[in-house]
């Protein structure tokens, strides 16, 4: 965090704020116990010395009370706060993450796929550092706050001498430790970097051992070359040596820290340890030479390691709470993002007055929409529209940004140039919530959540009826699937859909979407991982769902689905941008992006470069896990 109470802290986590207060109020009543404990100690040591004929306990029975009333409260206020601390630090970590989830499950596919990274090492481990900063740095800085200047007027009021030589030796500690912040500045950044960083290496490292193992190259060696094992340096070493590399470099980077947090630490308990043998050398010569009282003396002299005591414990604390406020300030970014295209959609989105439930009919316009790729635009300049009642098909080279389209309508991602209106209004302007519950998604890499086949179906919301999941079964071939299973629709699978083929989950994911209430489908490559007879029962399903008059828009390669679009649409990556006048799909006037059915689809038929894409090739934003749009909404 940039400040040492940063204002998000307390907007995203209400519960800190009530502990700040009572941290606050306990601090105030163990900077009275310090006072009141050396006044009365001070009092009682004096007279002890000085008269002789008060020396038996019963003299100084009041102040041994209060002294020793004020060490239970000190000890008290101490151990409630403490115990407050360590609560408020797994609320407030609870609530960060829970926050930051939310807010990452909300960022569009392209900056989700990014982040995704950054945002599991952050809600997963990194925020647990925050129960260092509120359990020890917070209440240590508030009582730097409260401590020295009350102490310090009190040794000040008795001994001016003494409280001039603390009011000269106490900034030196803020100095000391502003030094030694600039020594380790973006410390514990690089380790929360370097934690990322090595996460995602050993992701990769274990997304391609089952491939590796099953060449016979786990090893990096093959059974016809049994040389020795590597050396550390060559090249040609094992996973397992490249796994240990990543463990050792995290290993040095942490003590690295840990060395340096030692190291600042007893710089600052030297200097503070300095400053109160000045004091209690100053006060030891006067009181030699008669030049001060007893009682001031010793006042001052047990007061003077309470004045240094916050600020010394601010700075041992700092480096134990660092990791936790860089964490802090990763989960601010993505719950606060203040610039990008996205963050105006959401602006825009959340700034939007509430309106009454529109009753959309879902005519879908394109309006020049180019959006920002690796190389160039992906789509670029592409104009359509997407009229009910009639089976829409996106088509092109990989990469071109079909998927991108689908999620440009969806509101996902903020086009760079262009918009998307839905019957006249642009994306943007409409609640989210309310337009995706008209509209059924079908990515490449659908969602299965771990549950029940039947929790699945109902992601998108419950089905008109028994008769509608029936259809949509028959015509996806899941009722053959339903028929293996002993507990049919009460099947539990696993994440994403483990215990199931791929062609299982492709036939459920399509059920679901088939067999929602929607008046609007869109569906990037439904037929695949399906054989032929499978693909014409759902190519006819998704007819028969546009002549009832729904908006079908499909993304694909295939001549089959091709062959049943009433409108093909070209979508070109970096091409030139077309000529003035939207291209519409289905209307006449002609167009770079418009094919009727009637002249080009047949011909799309017989292409060579038709063949099923690959929904692997990662320039693709559709071949990302993406979660749907109603699944992220709920």
């Amino acid at each position: 965090m940039a400040r040492p109470v940063d204002p998000r802290l307390w907007r995203h986590a209400r519960s800190a704020r009530r502990y700040l207060g009572l941290s606050v109020g306990l601090s105030l009543i163990t900077t009275g116990c310090i006072v009141i404990g050396a006044l009365a100690l001070a009092r009682v040591l004096a007279g002890v010395i000085t008269e002789p004929g008060q020396r038996t306990i019963g003299s100084w029975t009041a102040e041994l009370v209060v002294f020793a009333l004020a060490v239970l409260c000190r000890v008290t206020a101490t151990w409630w706060q403490s115990r407050l601390a360590h609560r408020a630090g797994a609320q407030v970590v609870a609530e960060l993450e829970t926050a930051a989830l939310a807010a990452g499950a909300q960022l569009p596919p392209r900056e989700l796929e990014s982040r995704r990274t950054e945002l599991a090492v952050v809600v997963g481990s990194g925020l647990s550092g925050l129960r260092a900063y509120l359990a020890g740095y917070l209440p240590a800085l508030i009582l730097a706050c409260l401590v020295p200047p009350v102490v310090l007027a009190v040794i000040a009021v008795h001994d001016w001498v003494s409280g001039a030589i603390i009011a000269v030796t106490l900034p030196l500690i803020p100095i000391f430790m502003i030094l030694i912040g600039l020594l380790t500045q973006g410390k514990s950044a690089d380790t929360l970097t370097a934690t990322t960083r090595l996460s995602d290496q050993l992701l990769d490292l274990f997304a391609g051992m089952p491939t590796l193992r099953a060449l016979g190259r786990e090893t990096s060696r093959t059974a016809a070359d049994p040389t020795p094992a590597a050396e550390p340096g060559d090249p040609a070493r094992s996973m397992a040596g490249r796994v240990r590399e990543l463990g050792d470099a995290l290993h040095h980077r942490t003590m690295s820290a840990l060395r340096l947090a030692f190291l600042s630490s007893m710089v600052l308990e030297m200097l503070a340890t300095l400053c109160v043998a000045l004091v209690a050398v100053s006060i030891g010569m006067r009181l030699v030479f008669g030049h001060m009282g007893l009682h001031a003396g010793l006042l001052a002299l047990i007061l003077a390691p309470e004045v240094y005591l916050p600020l010394r414990a601010v700075g041992e604390r700092f480096h134990a709470a660092q990791d936790g406020m860089v964490a802090a300030e990763r989960a601010f970014t993505i719950l606060e993002p203040d610039s990008g295209p996205a963050a105006a959609t959401r602006s825009t989105a959340a700034s939007s007055p509430s309106a009454p439930r529109r009753n959309l009919h879902g005519r879908i316009e394109i309006r020049g929409v180019s959006v920002a790729a690796r190389d160039g635009y992906a789509p670029r300049d592409l104009s359509a529209v997407l009229r009910p009642g009639a089976v829409t098909v996106l088509t092109g080279p990989n990469g071109c940004g079909k998927s991108t389209t689908l999620q440009a309508v969806l509101g996902l991602i903020a086009p760079d140039t262009g918009t998307v209106t839905v019957d006249g209004t642009p994306v943007p302007e409409l609640d989210p919530d309310e337009f995706w519950s008209y509209v059924a998604w079908l990515p490449q890499r659908p969602v299965l959540i771990p549950g029940t086949l039947r929790a699945n179906l109902e992601l998108l919301g419950p089905p008109s009826g028994a008769d509608q999941i029936e259809a949509a079964c028959a015509a996806t071939g899941f009722d053959a699937v339903l028929d293996t299973l002993p507990d049919r629709w009460d099947t539990v699978v696993g994440t994403g859909g483990i215990g199931l083929s791929l062609g299982q989950r492709q036939r459920l994911a399509l059920t679901r979407t088939l067999a929602a209430p929607r008046s609007i489908l869109l569906l990037d490559e439904p037929t695949a991982h399906l054989d032929d007879t499978s693909e014409a029962t759902v190519l006819a399903a998704l007819v028969d769902r546009a002549h009832a008059g729904a908006t079908v828009v499909v993304v694909a390669h295939r001549p089959s689905v091709l062959a049943i679009a009433d409108h093909v649409v070209e979508v070109h990556a970096d091409s030139a941008p077309s000529q003035p006048g939207p291209a519409v799909a289905g209307d006449s006037g002609g167009g770079s992006a418009r094919l009727d059915r009637s002249t080009r689809a047949s011909d799309r038929c017989s292409e060579p470069g038709s063949a099923p894409h690959d929904s692997s090739d990662p320039s693709e934003p559709g071949g990302w896990p993406m979660v749907d749009a109603e699944v992220a909404a709920r």
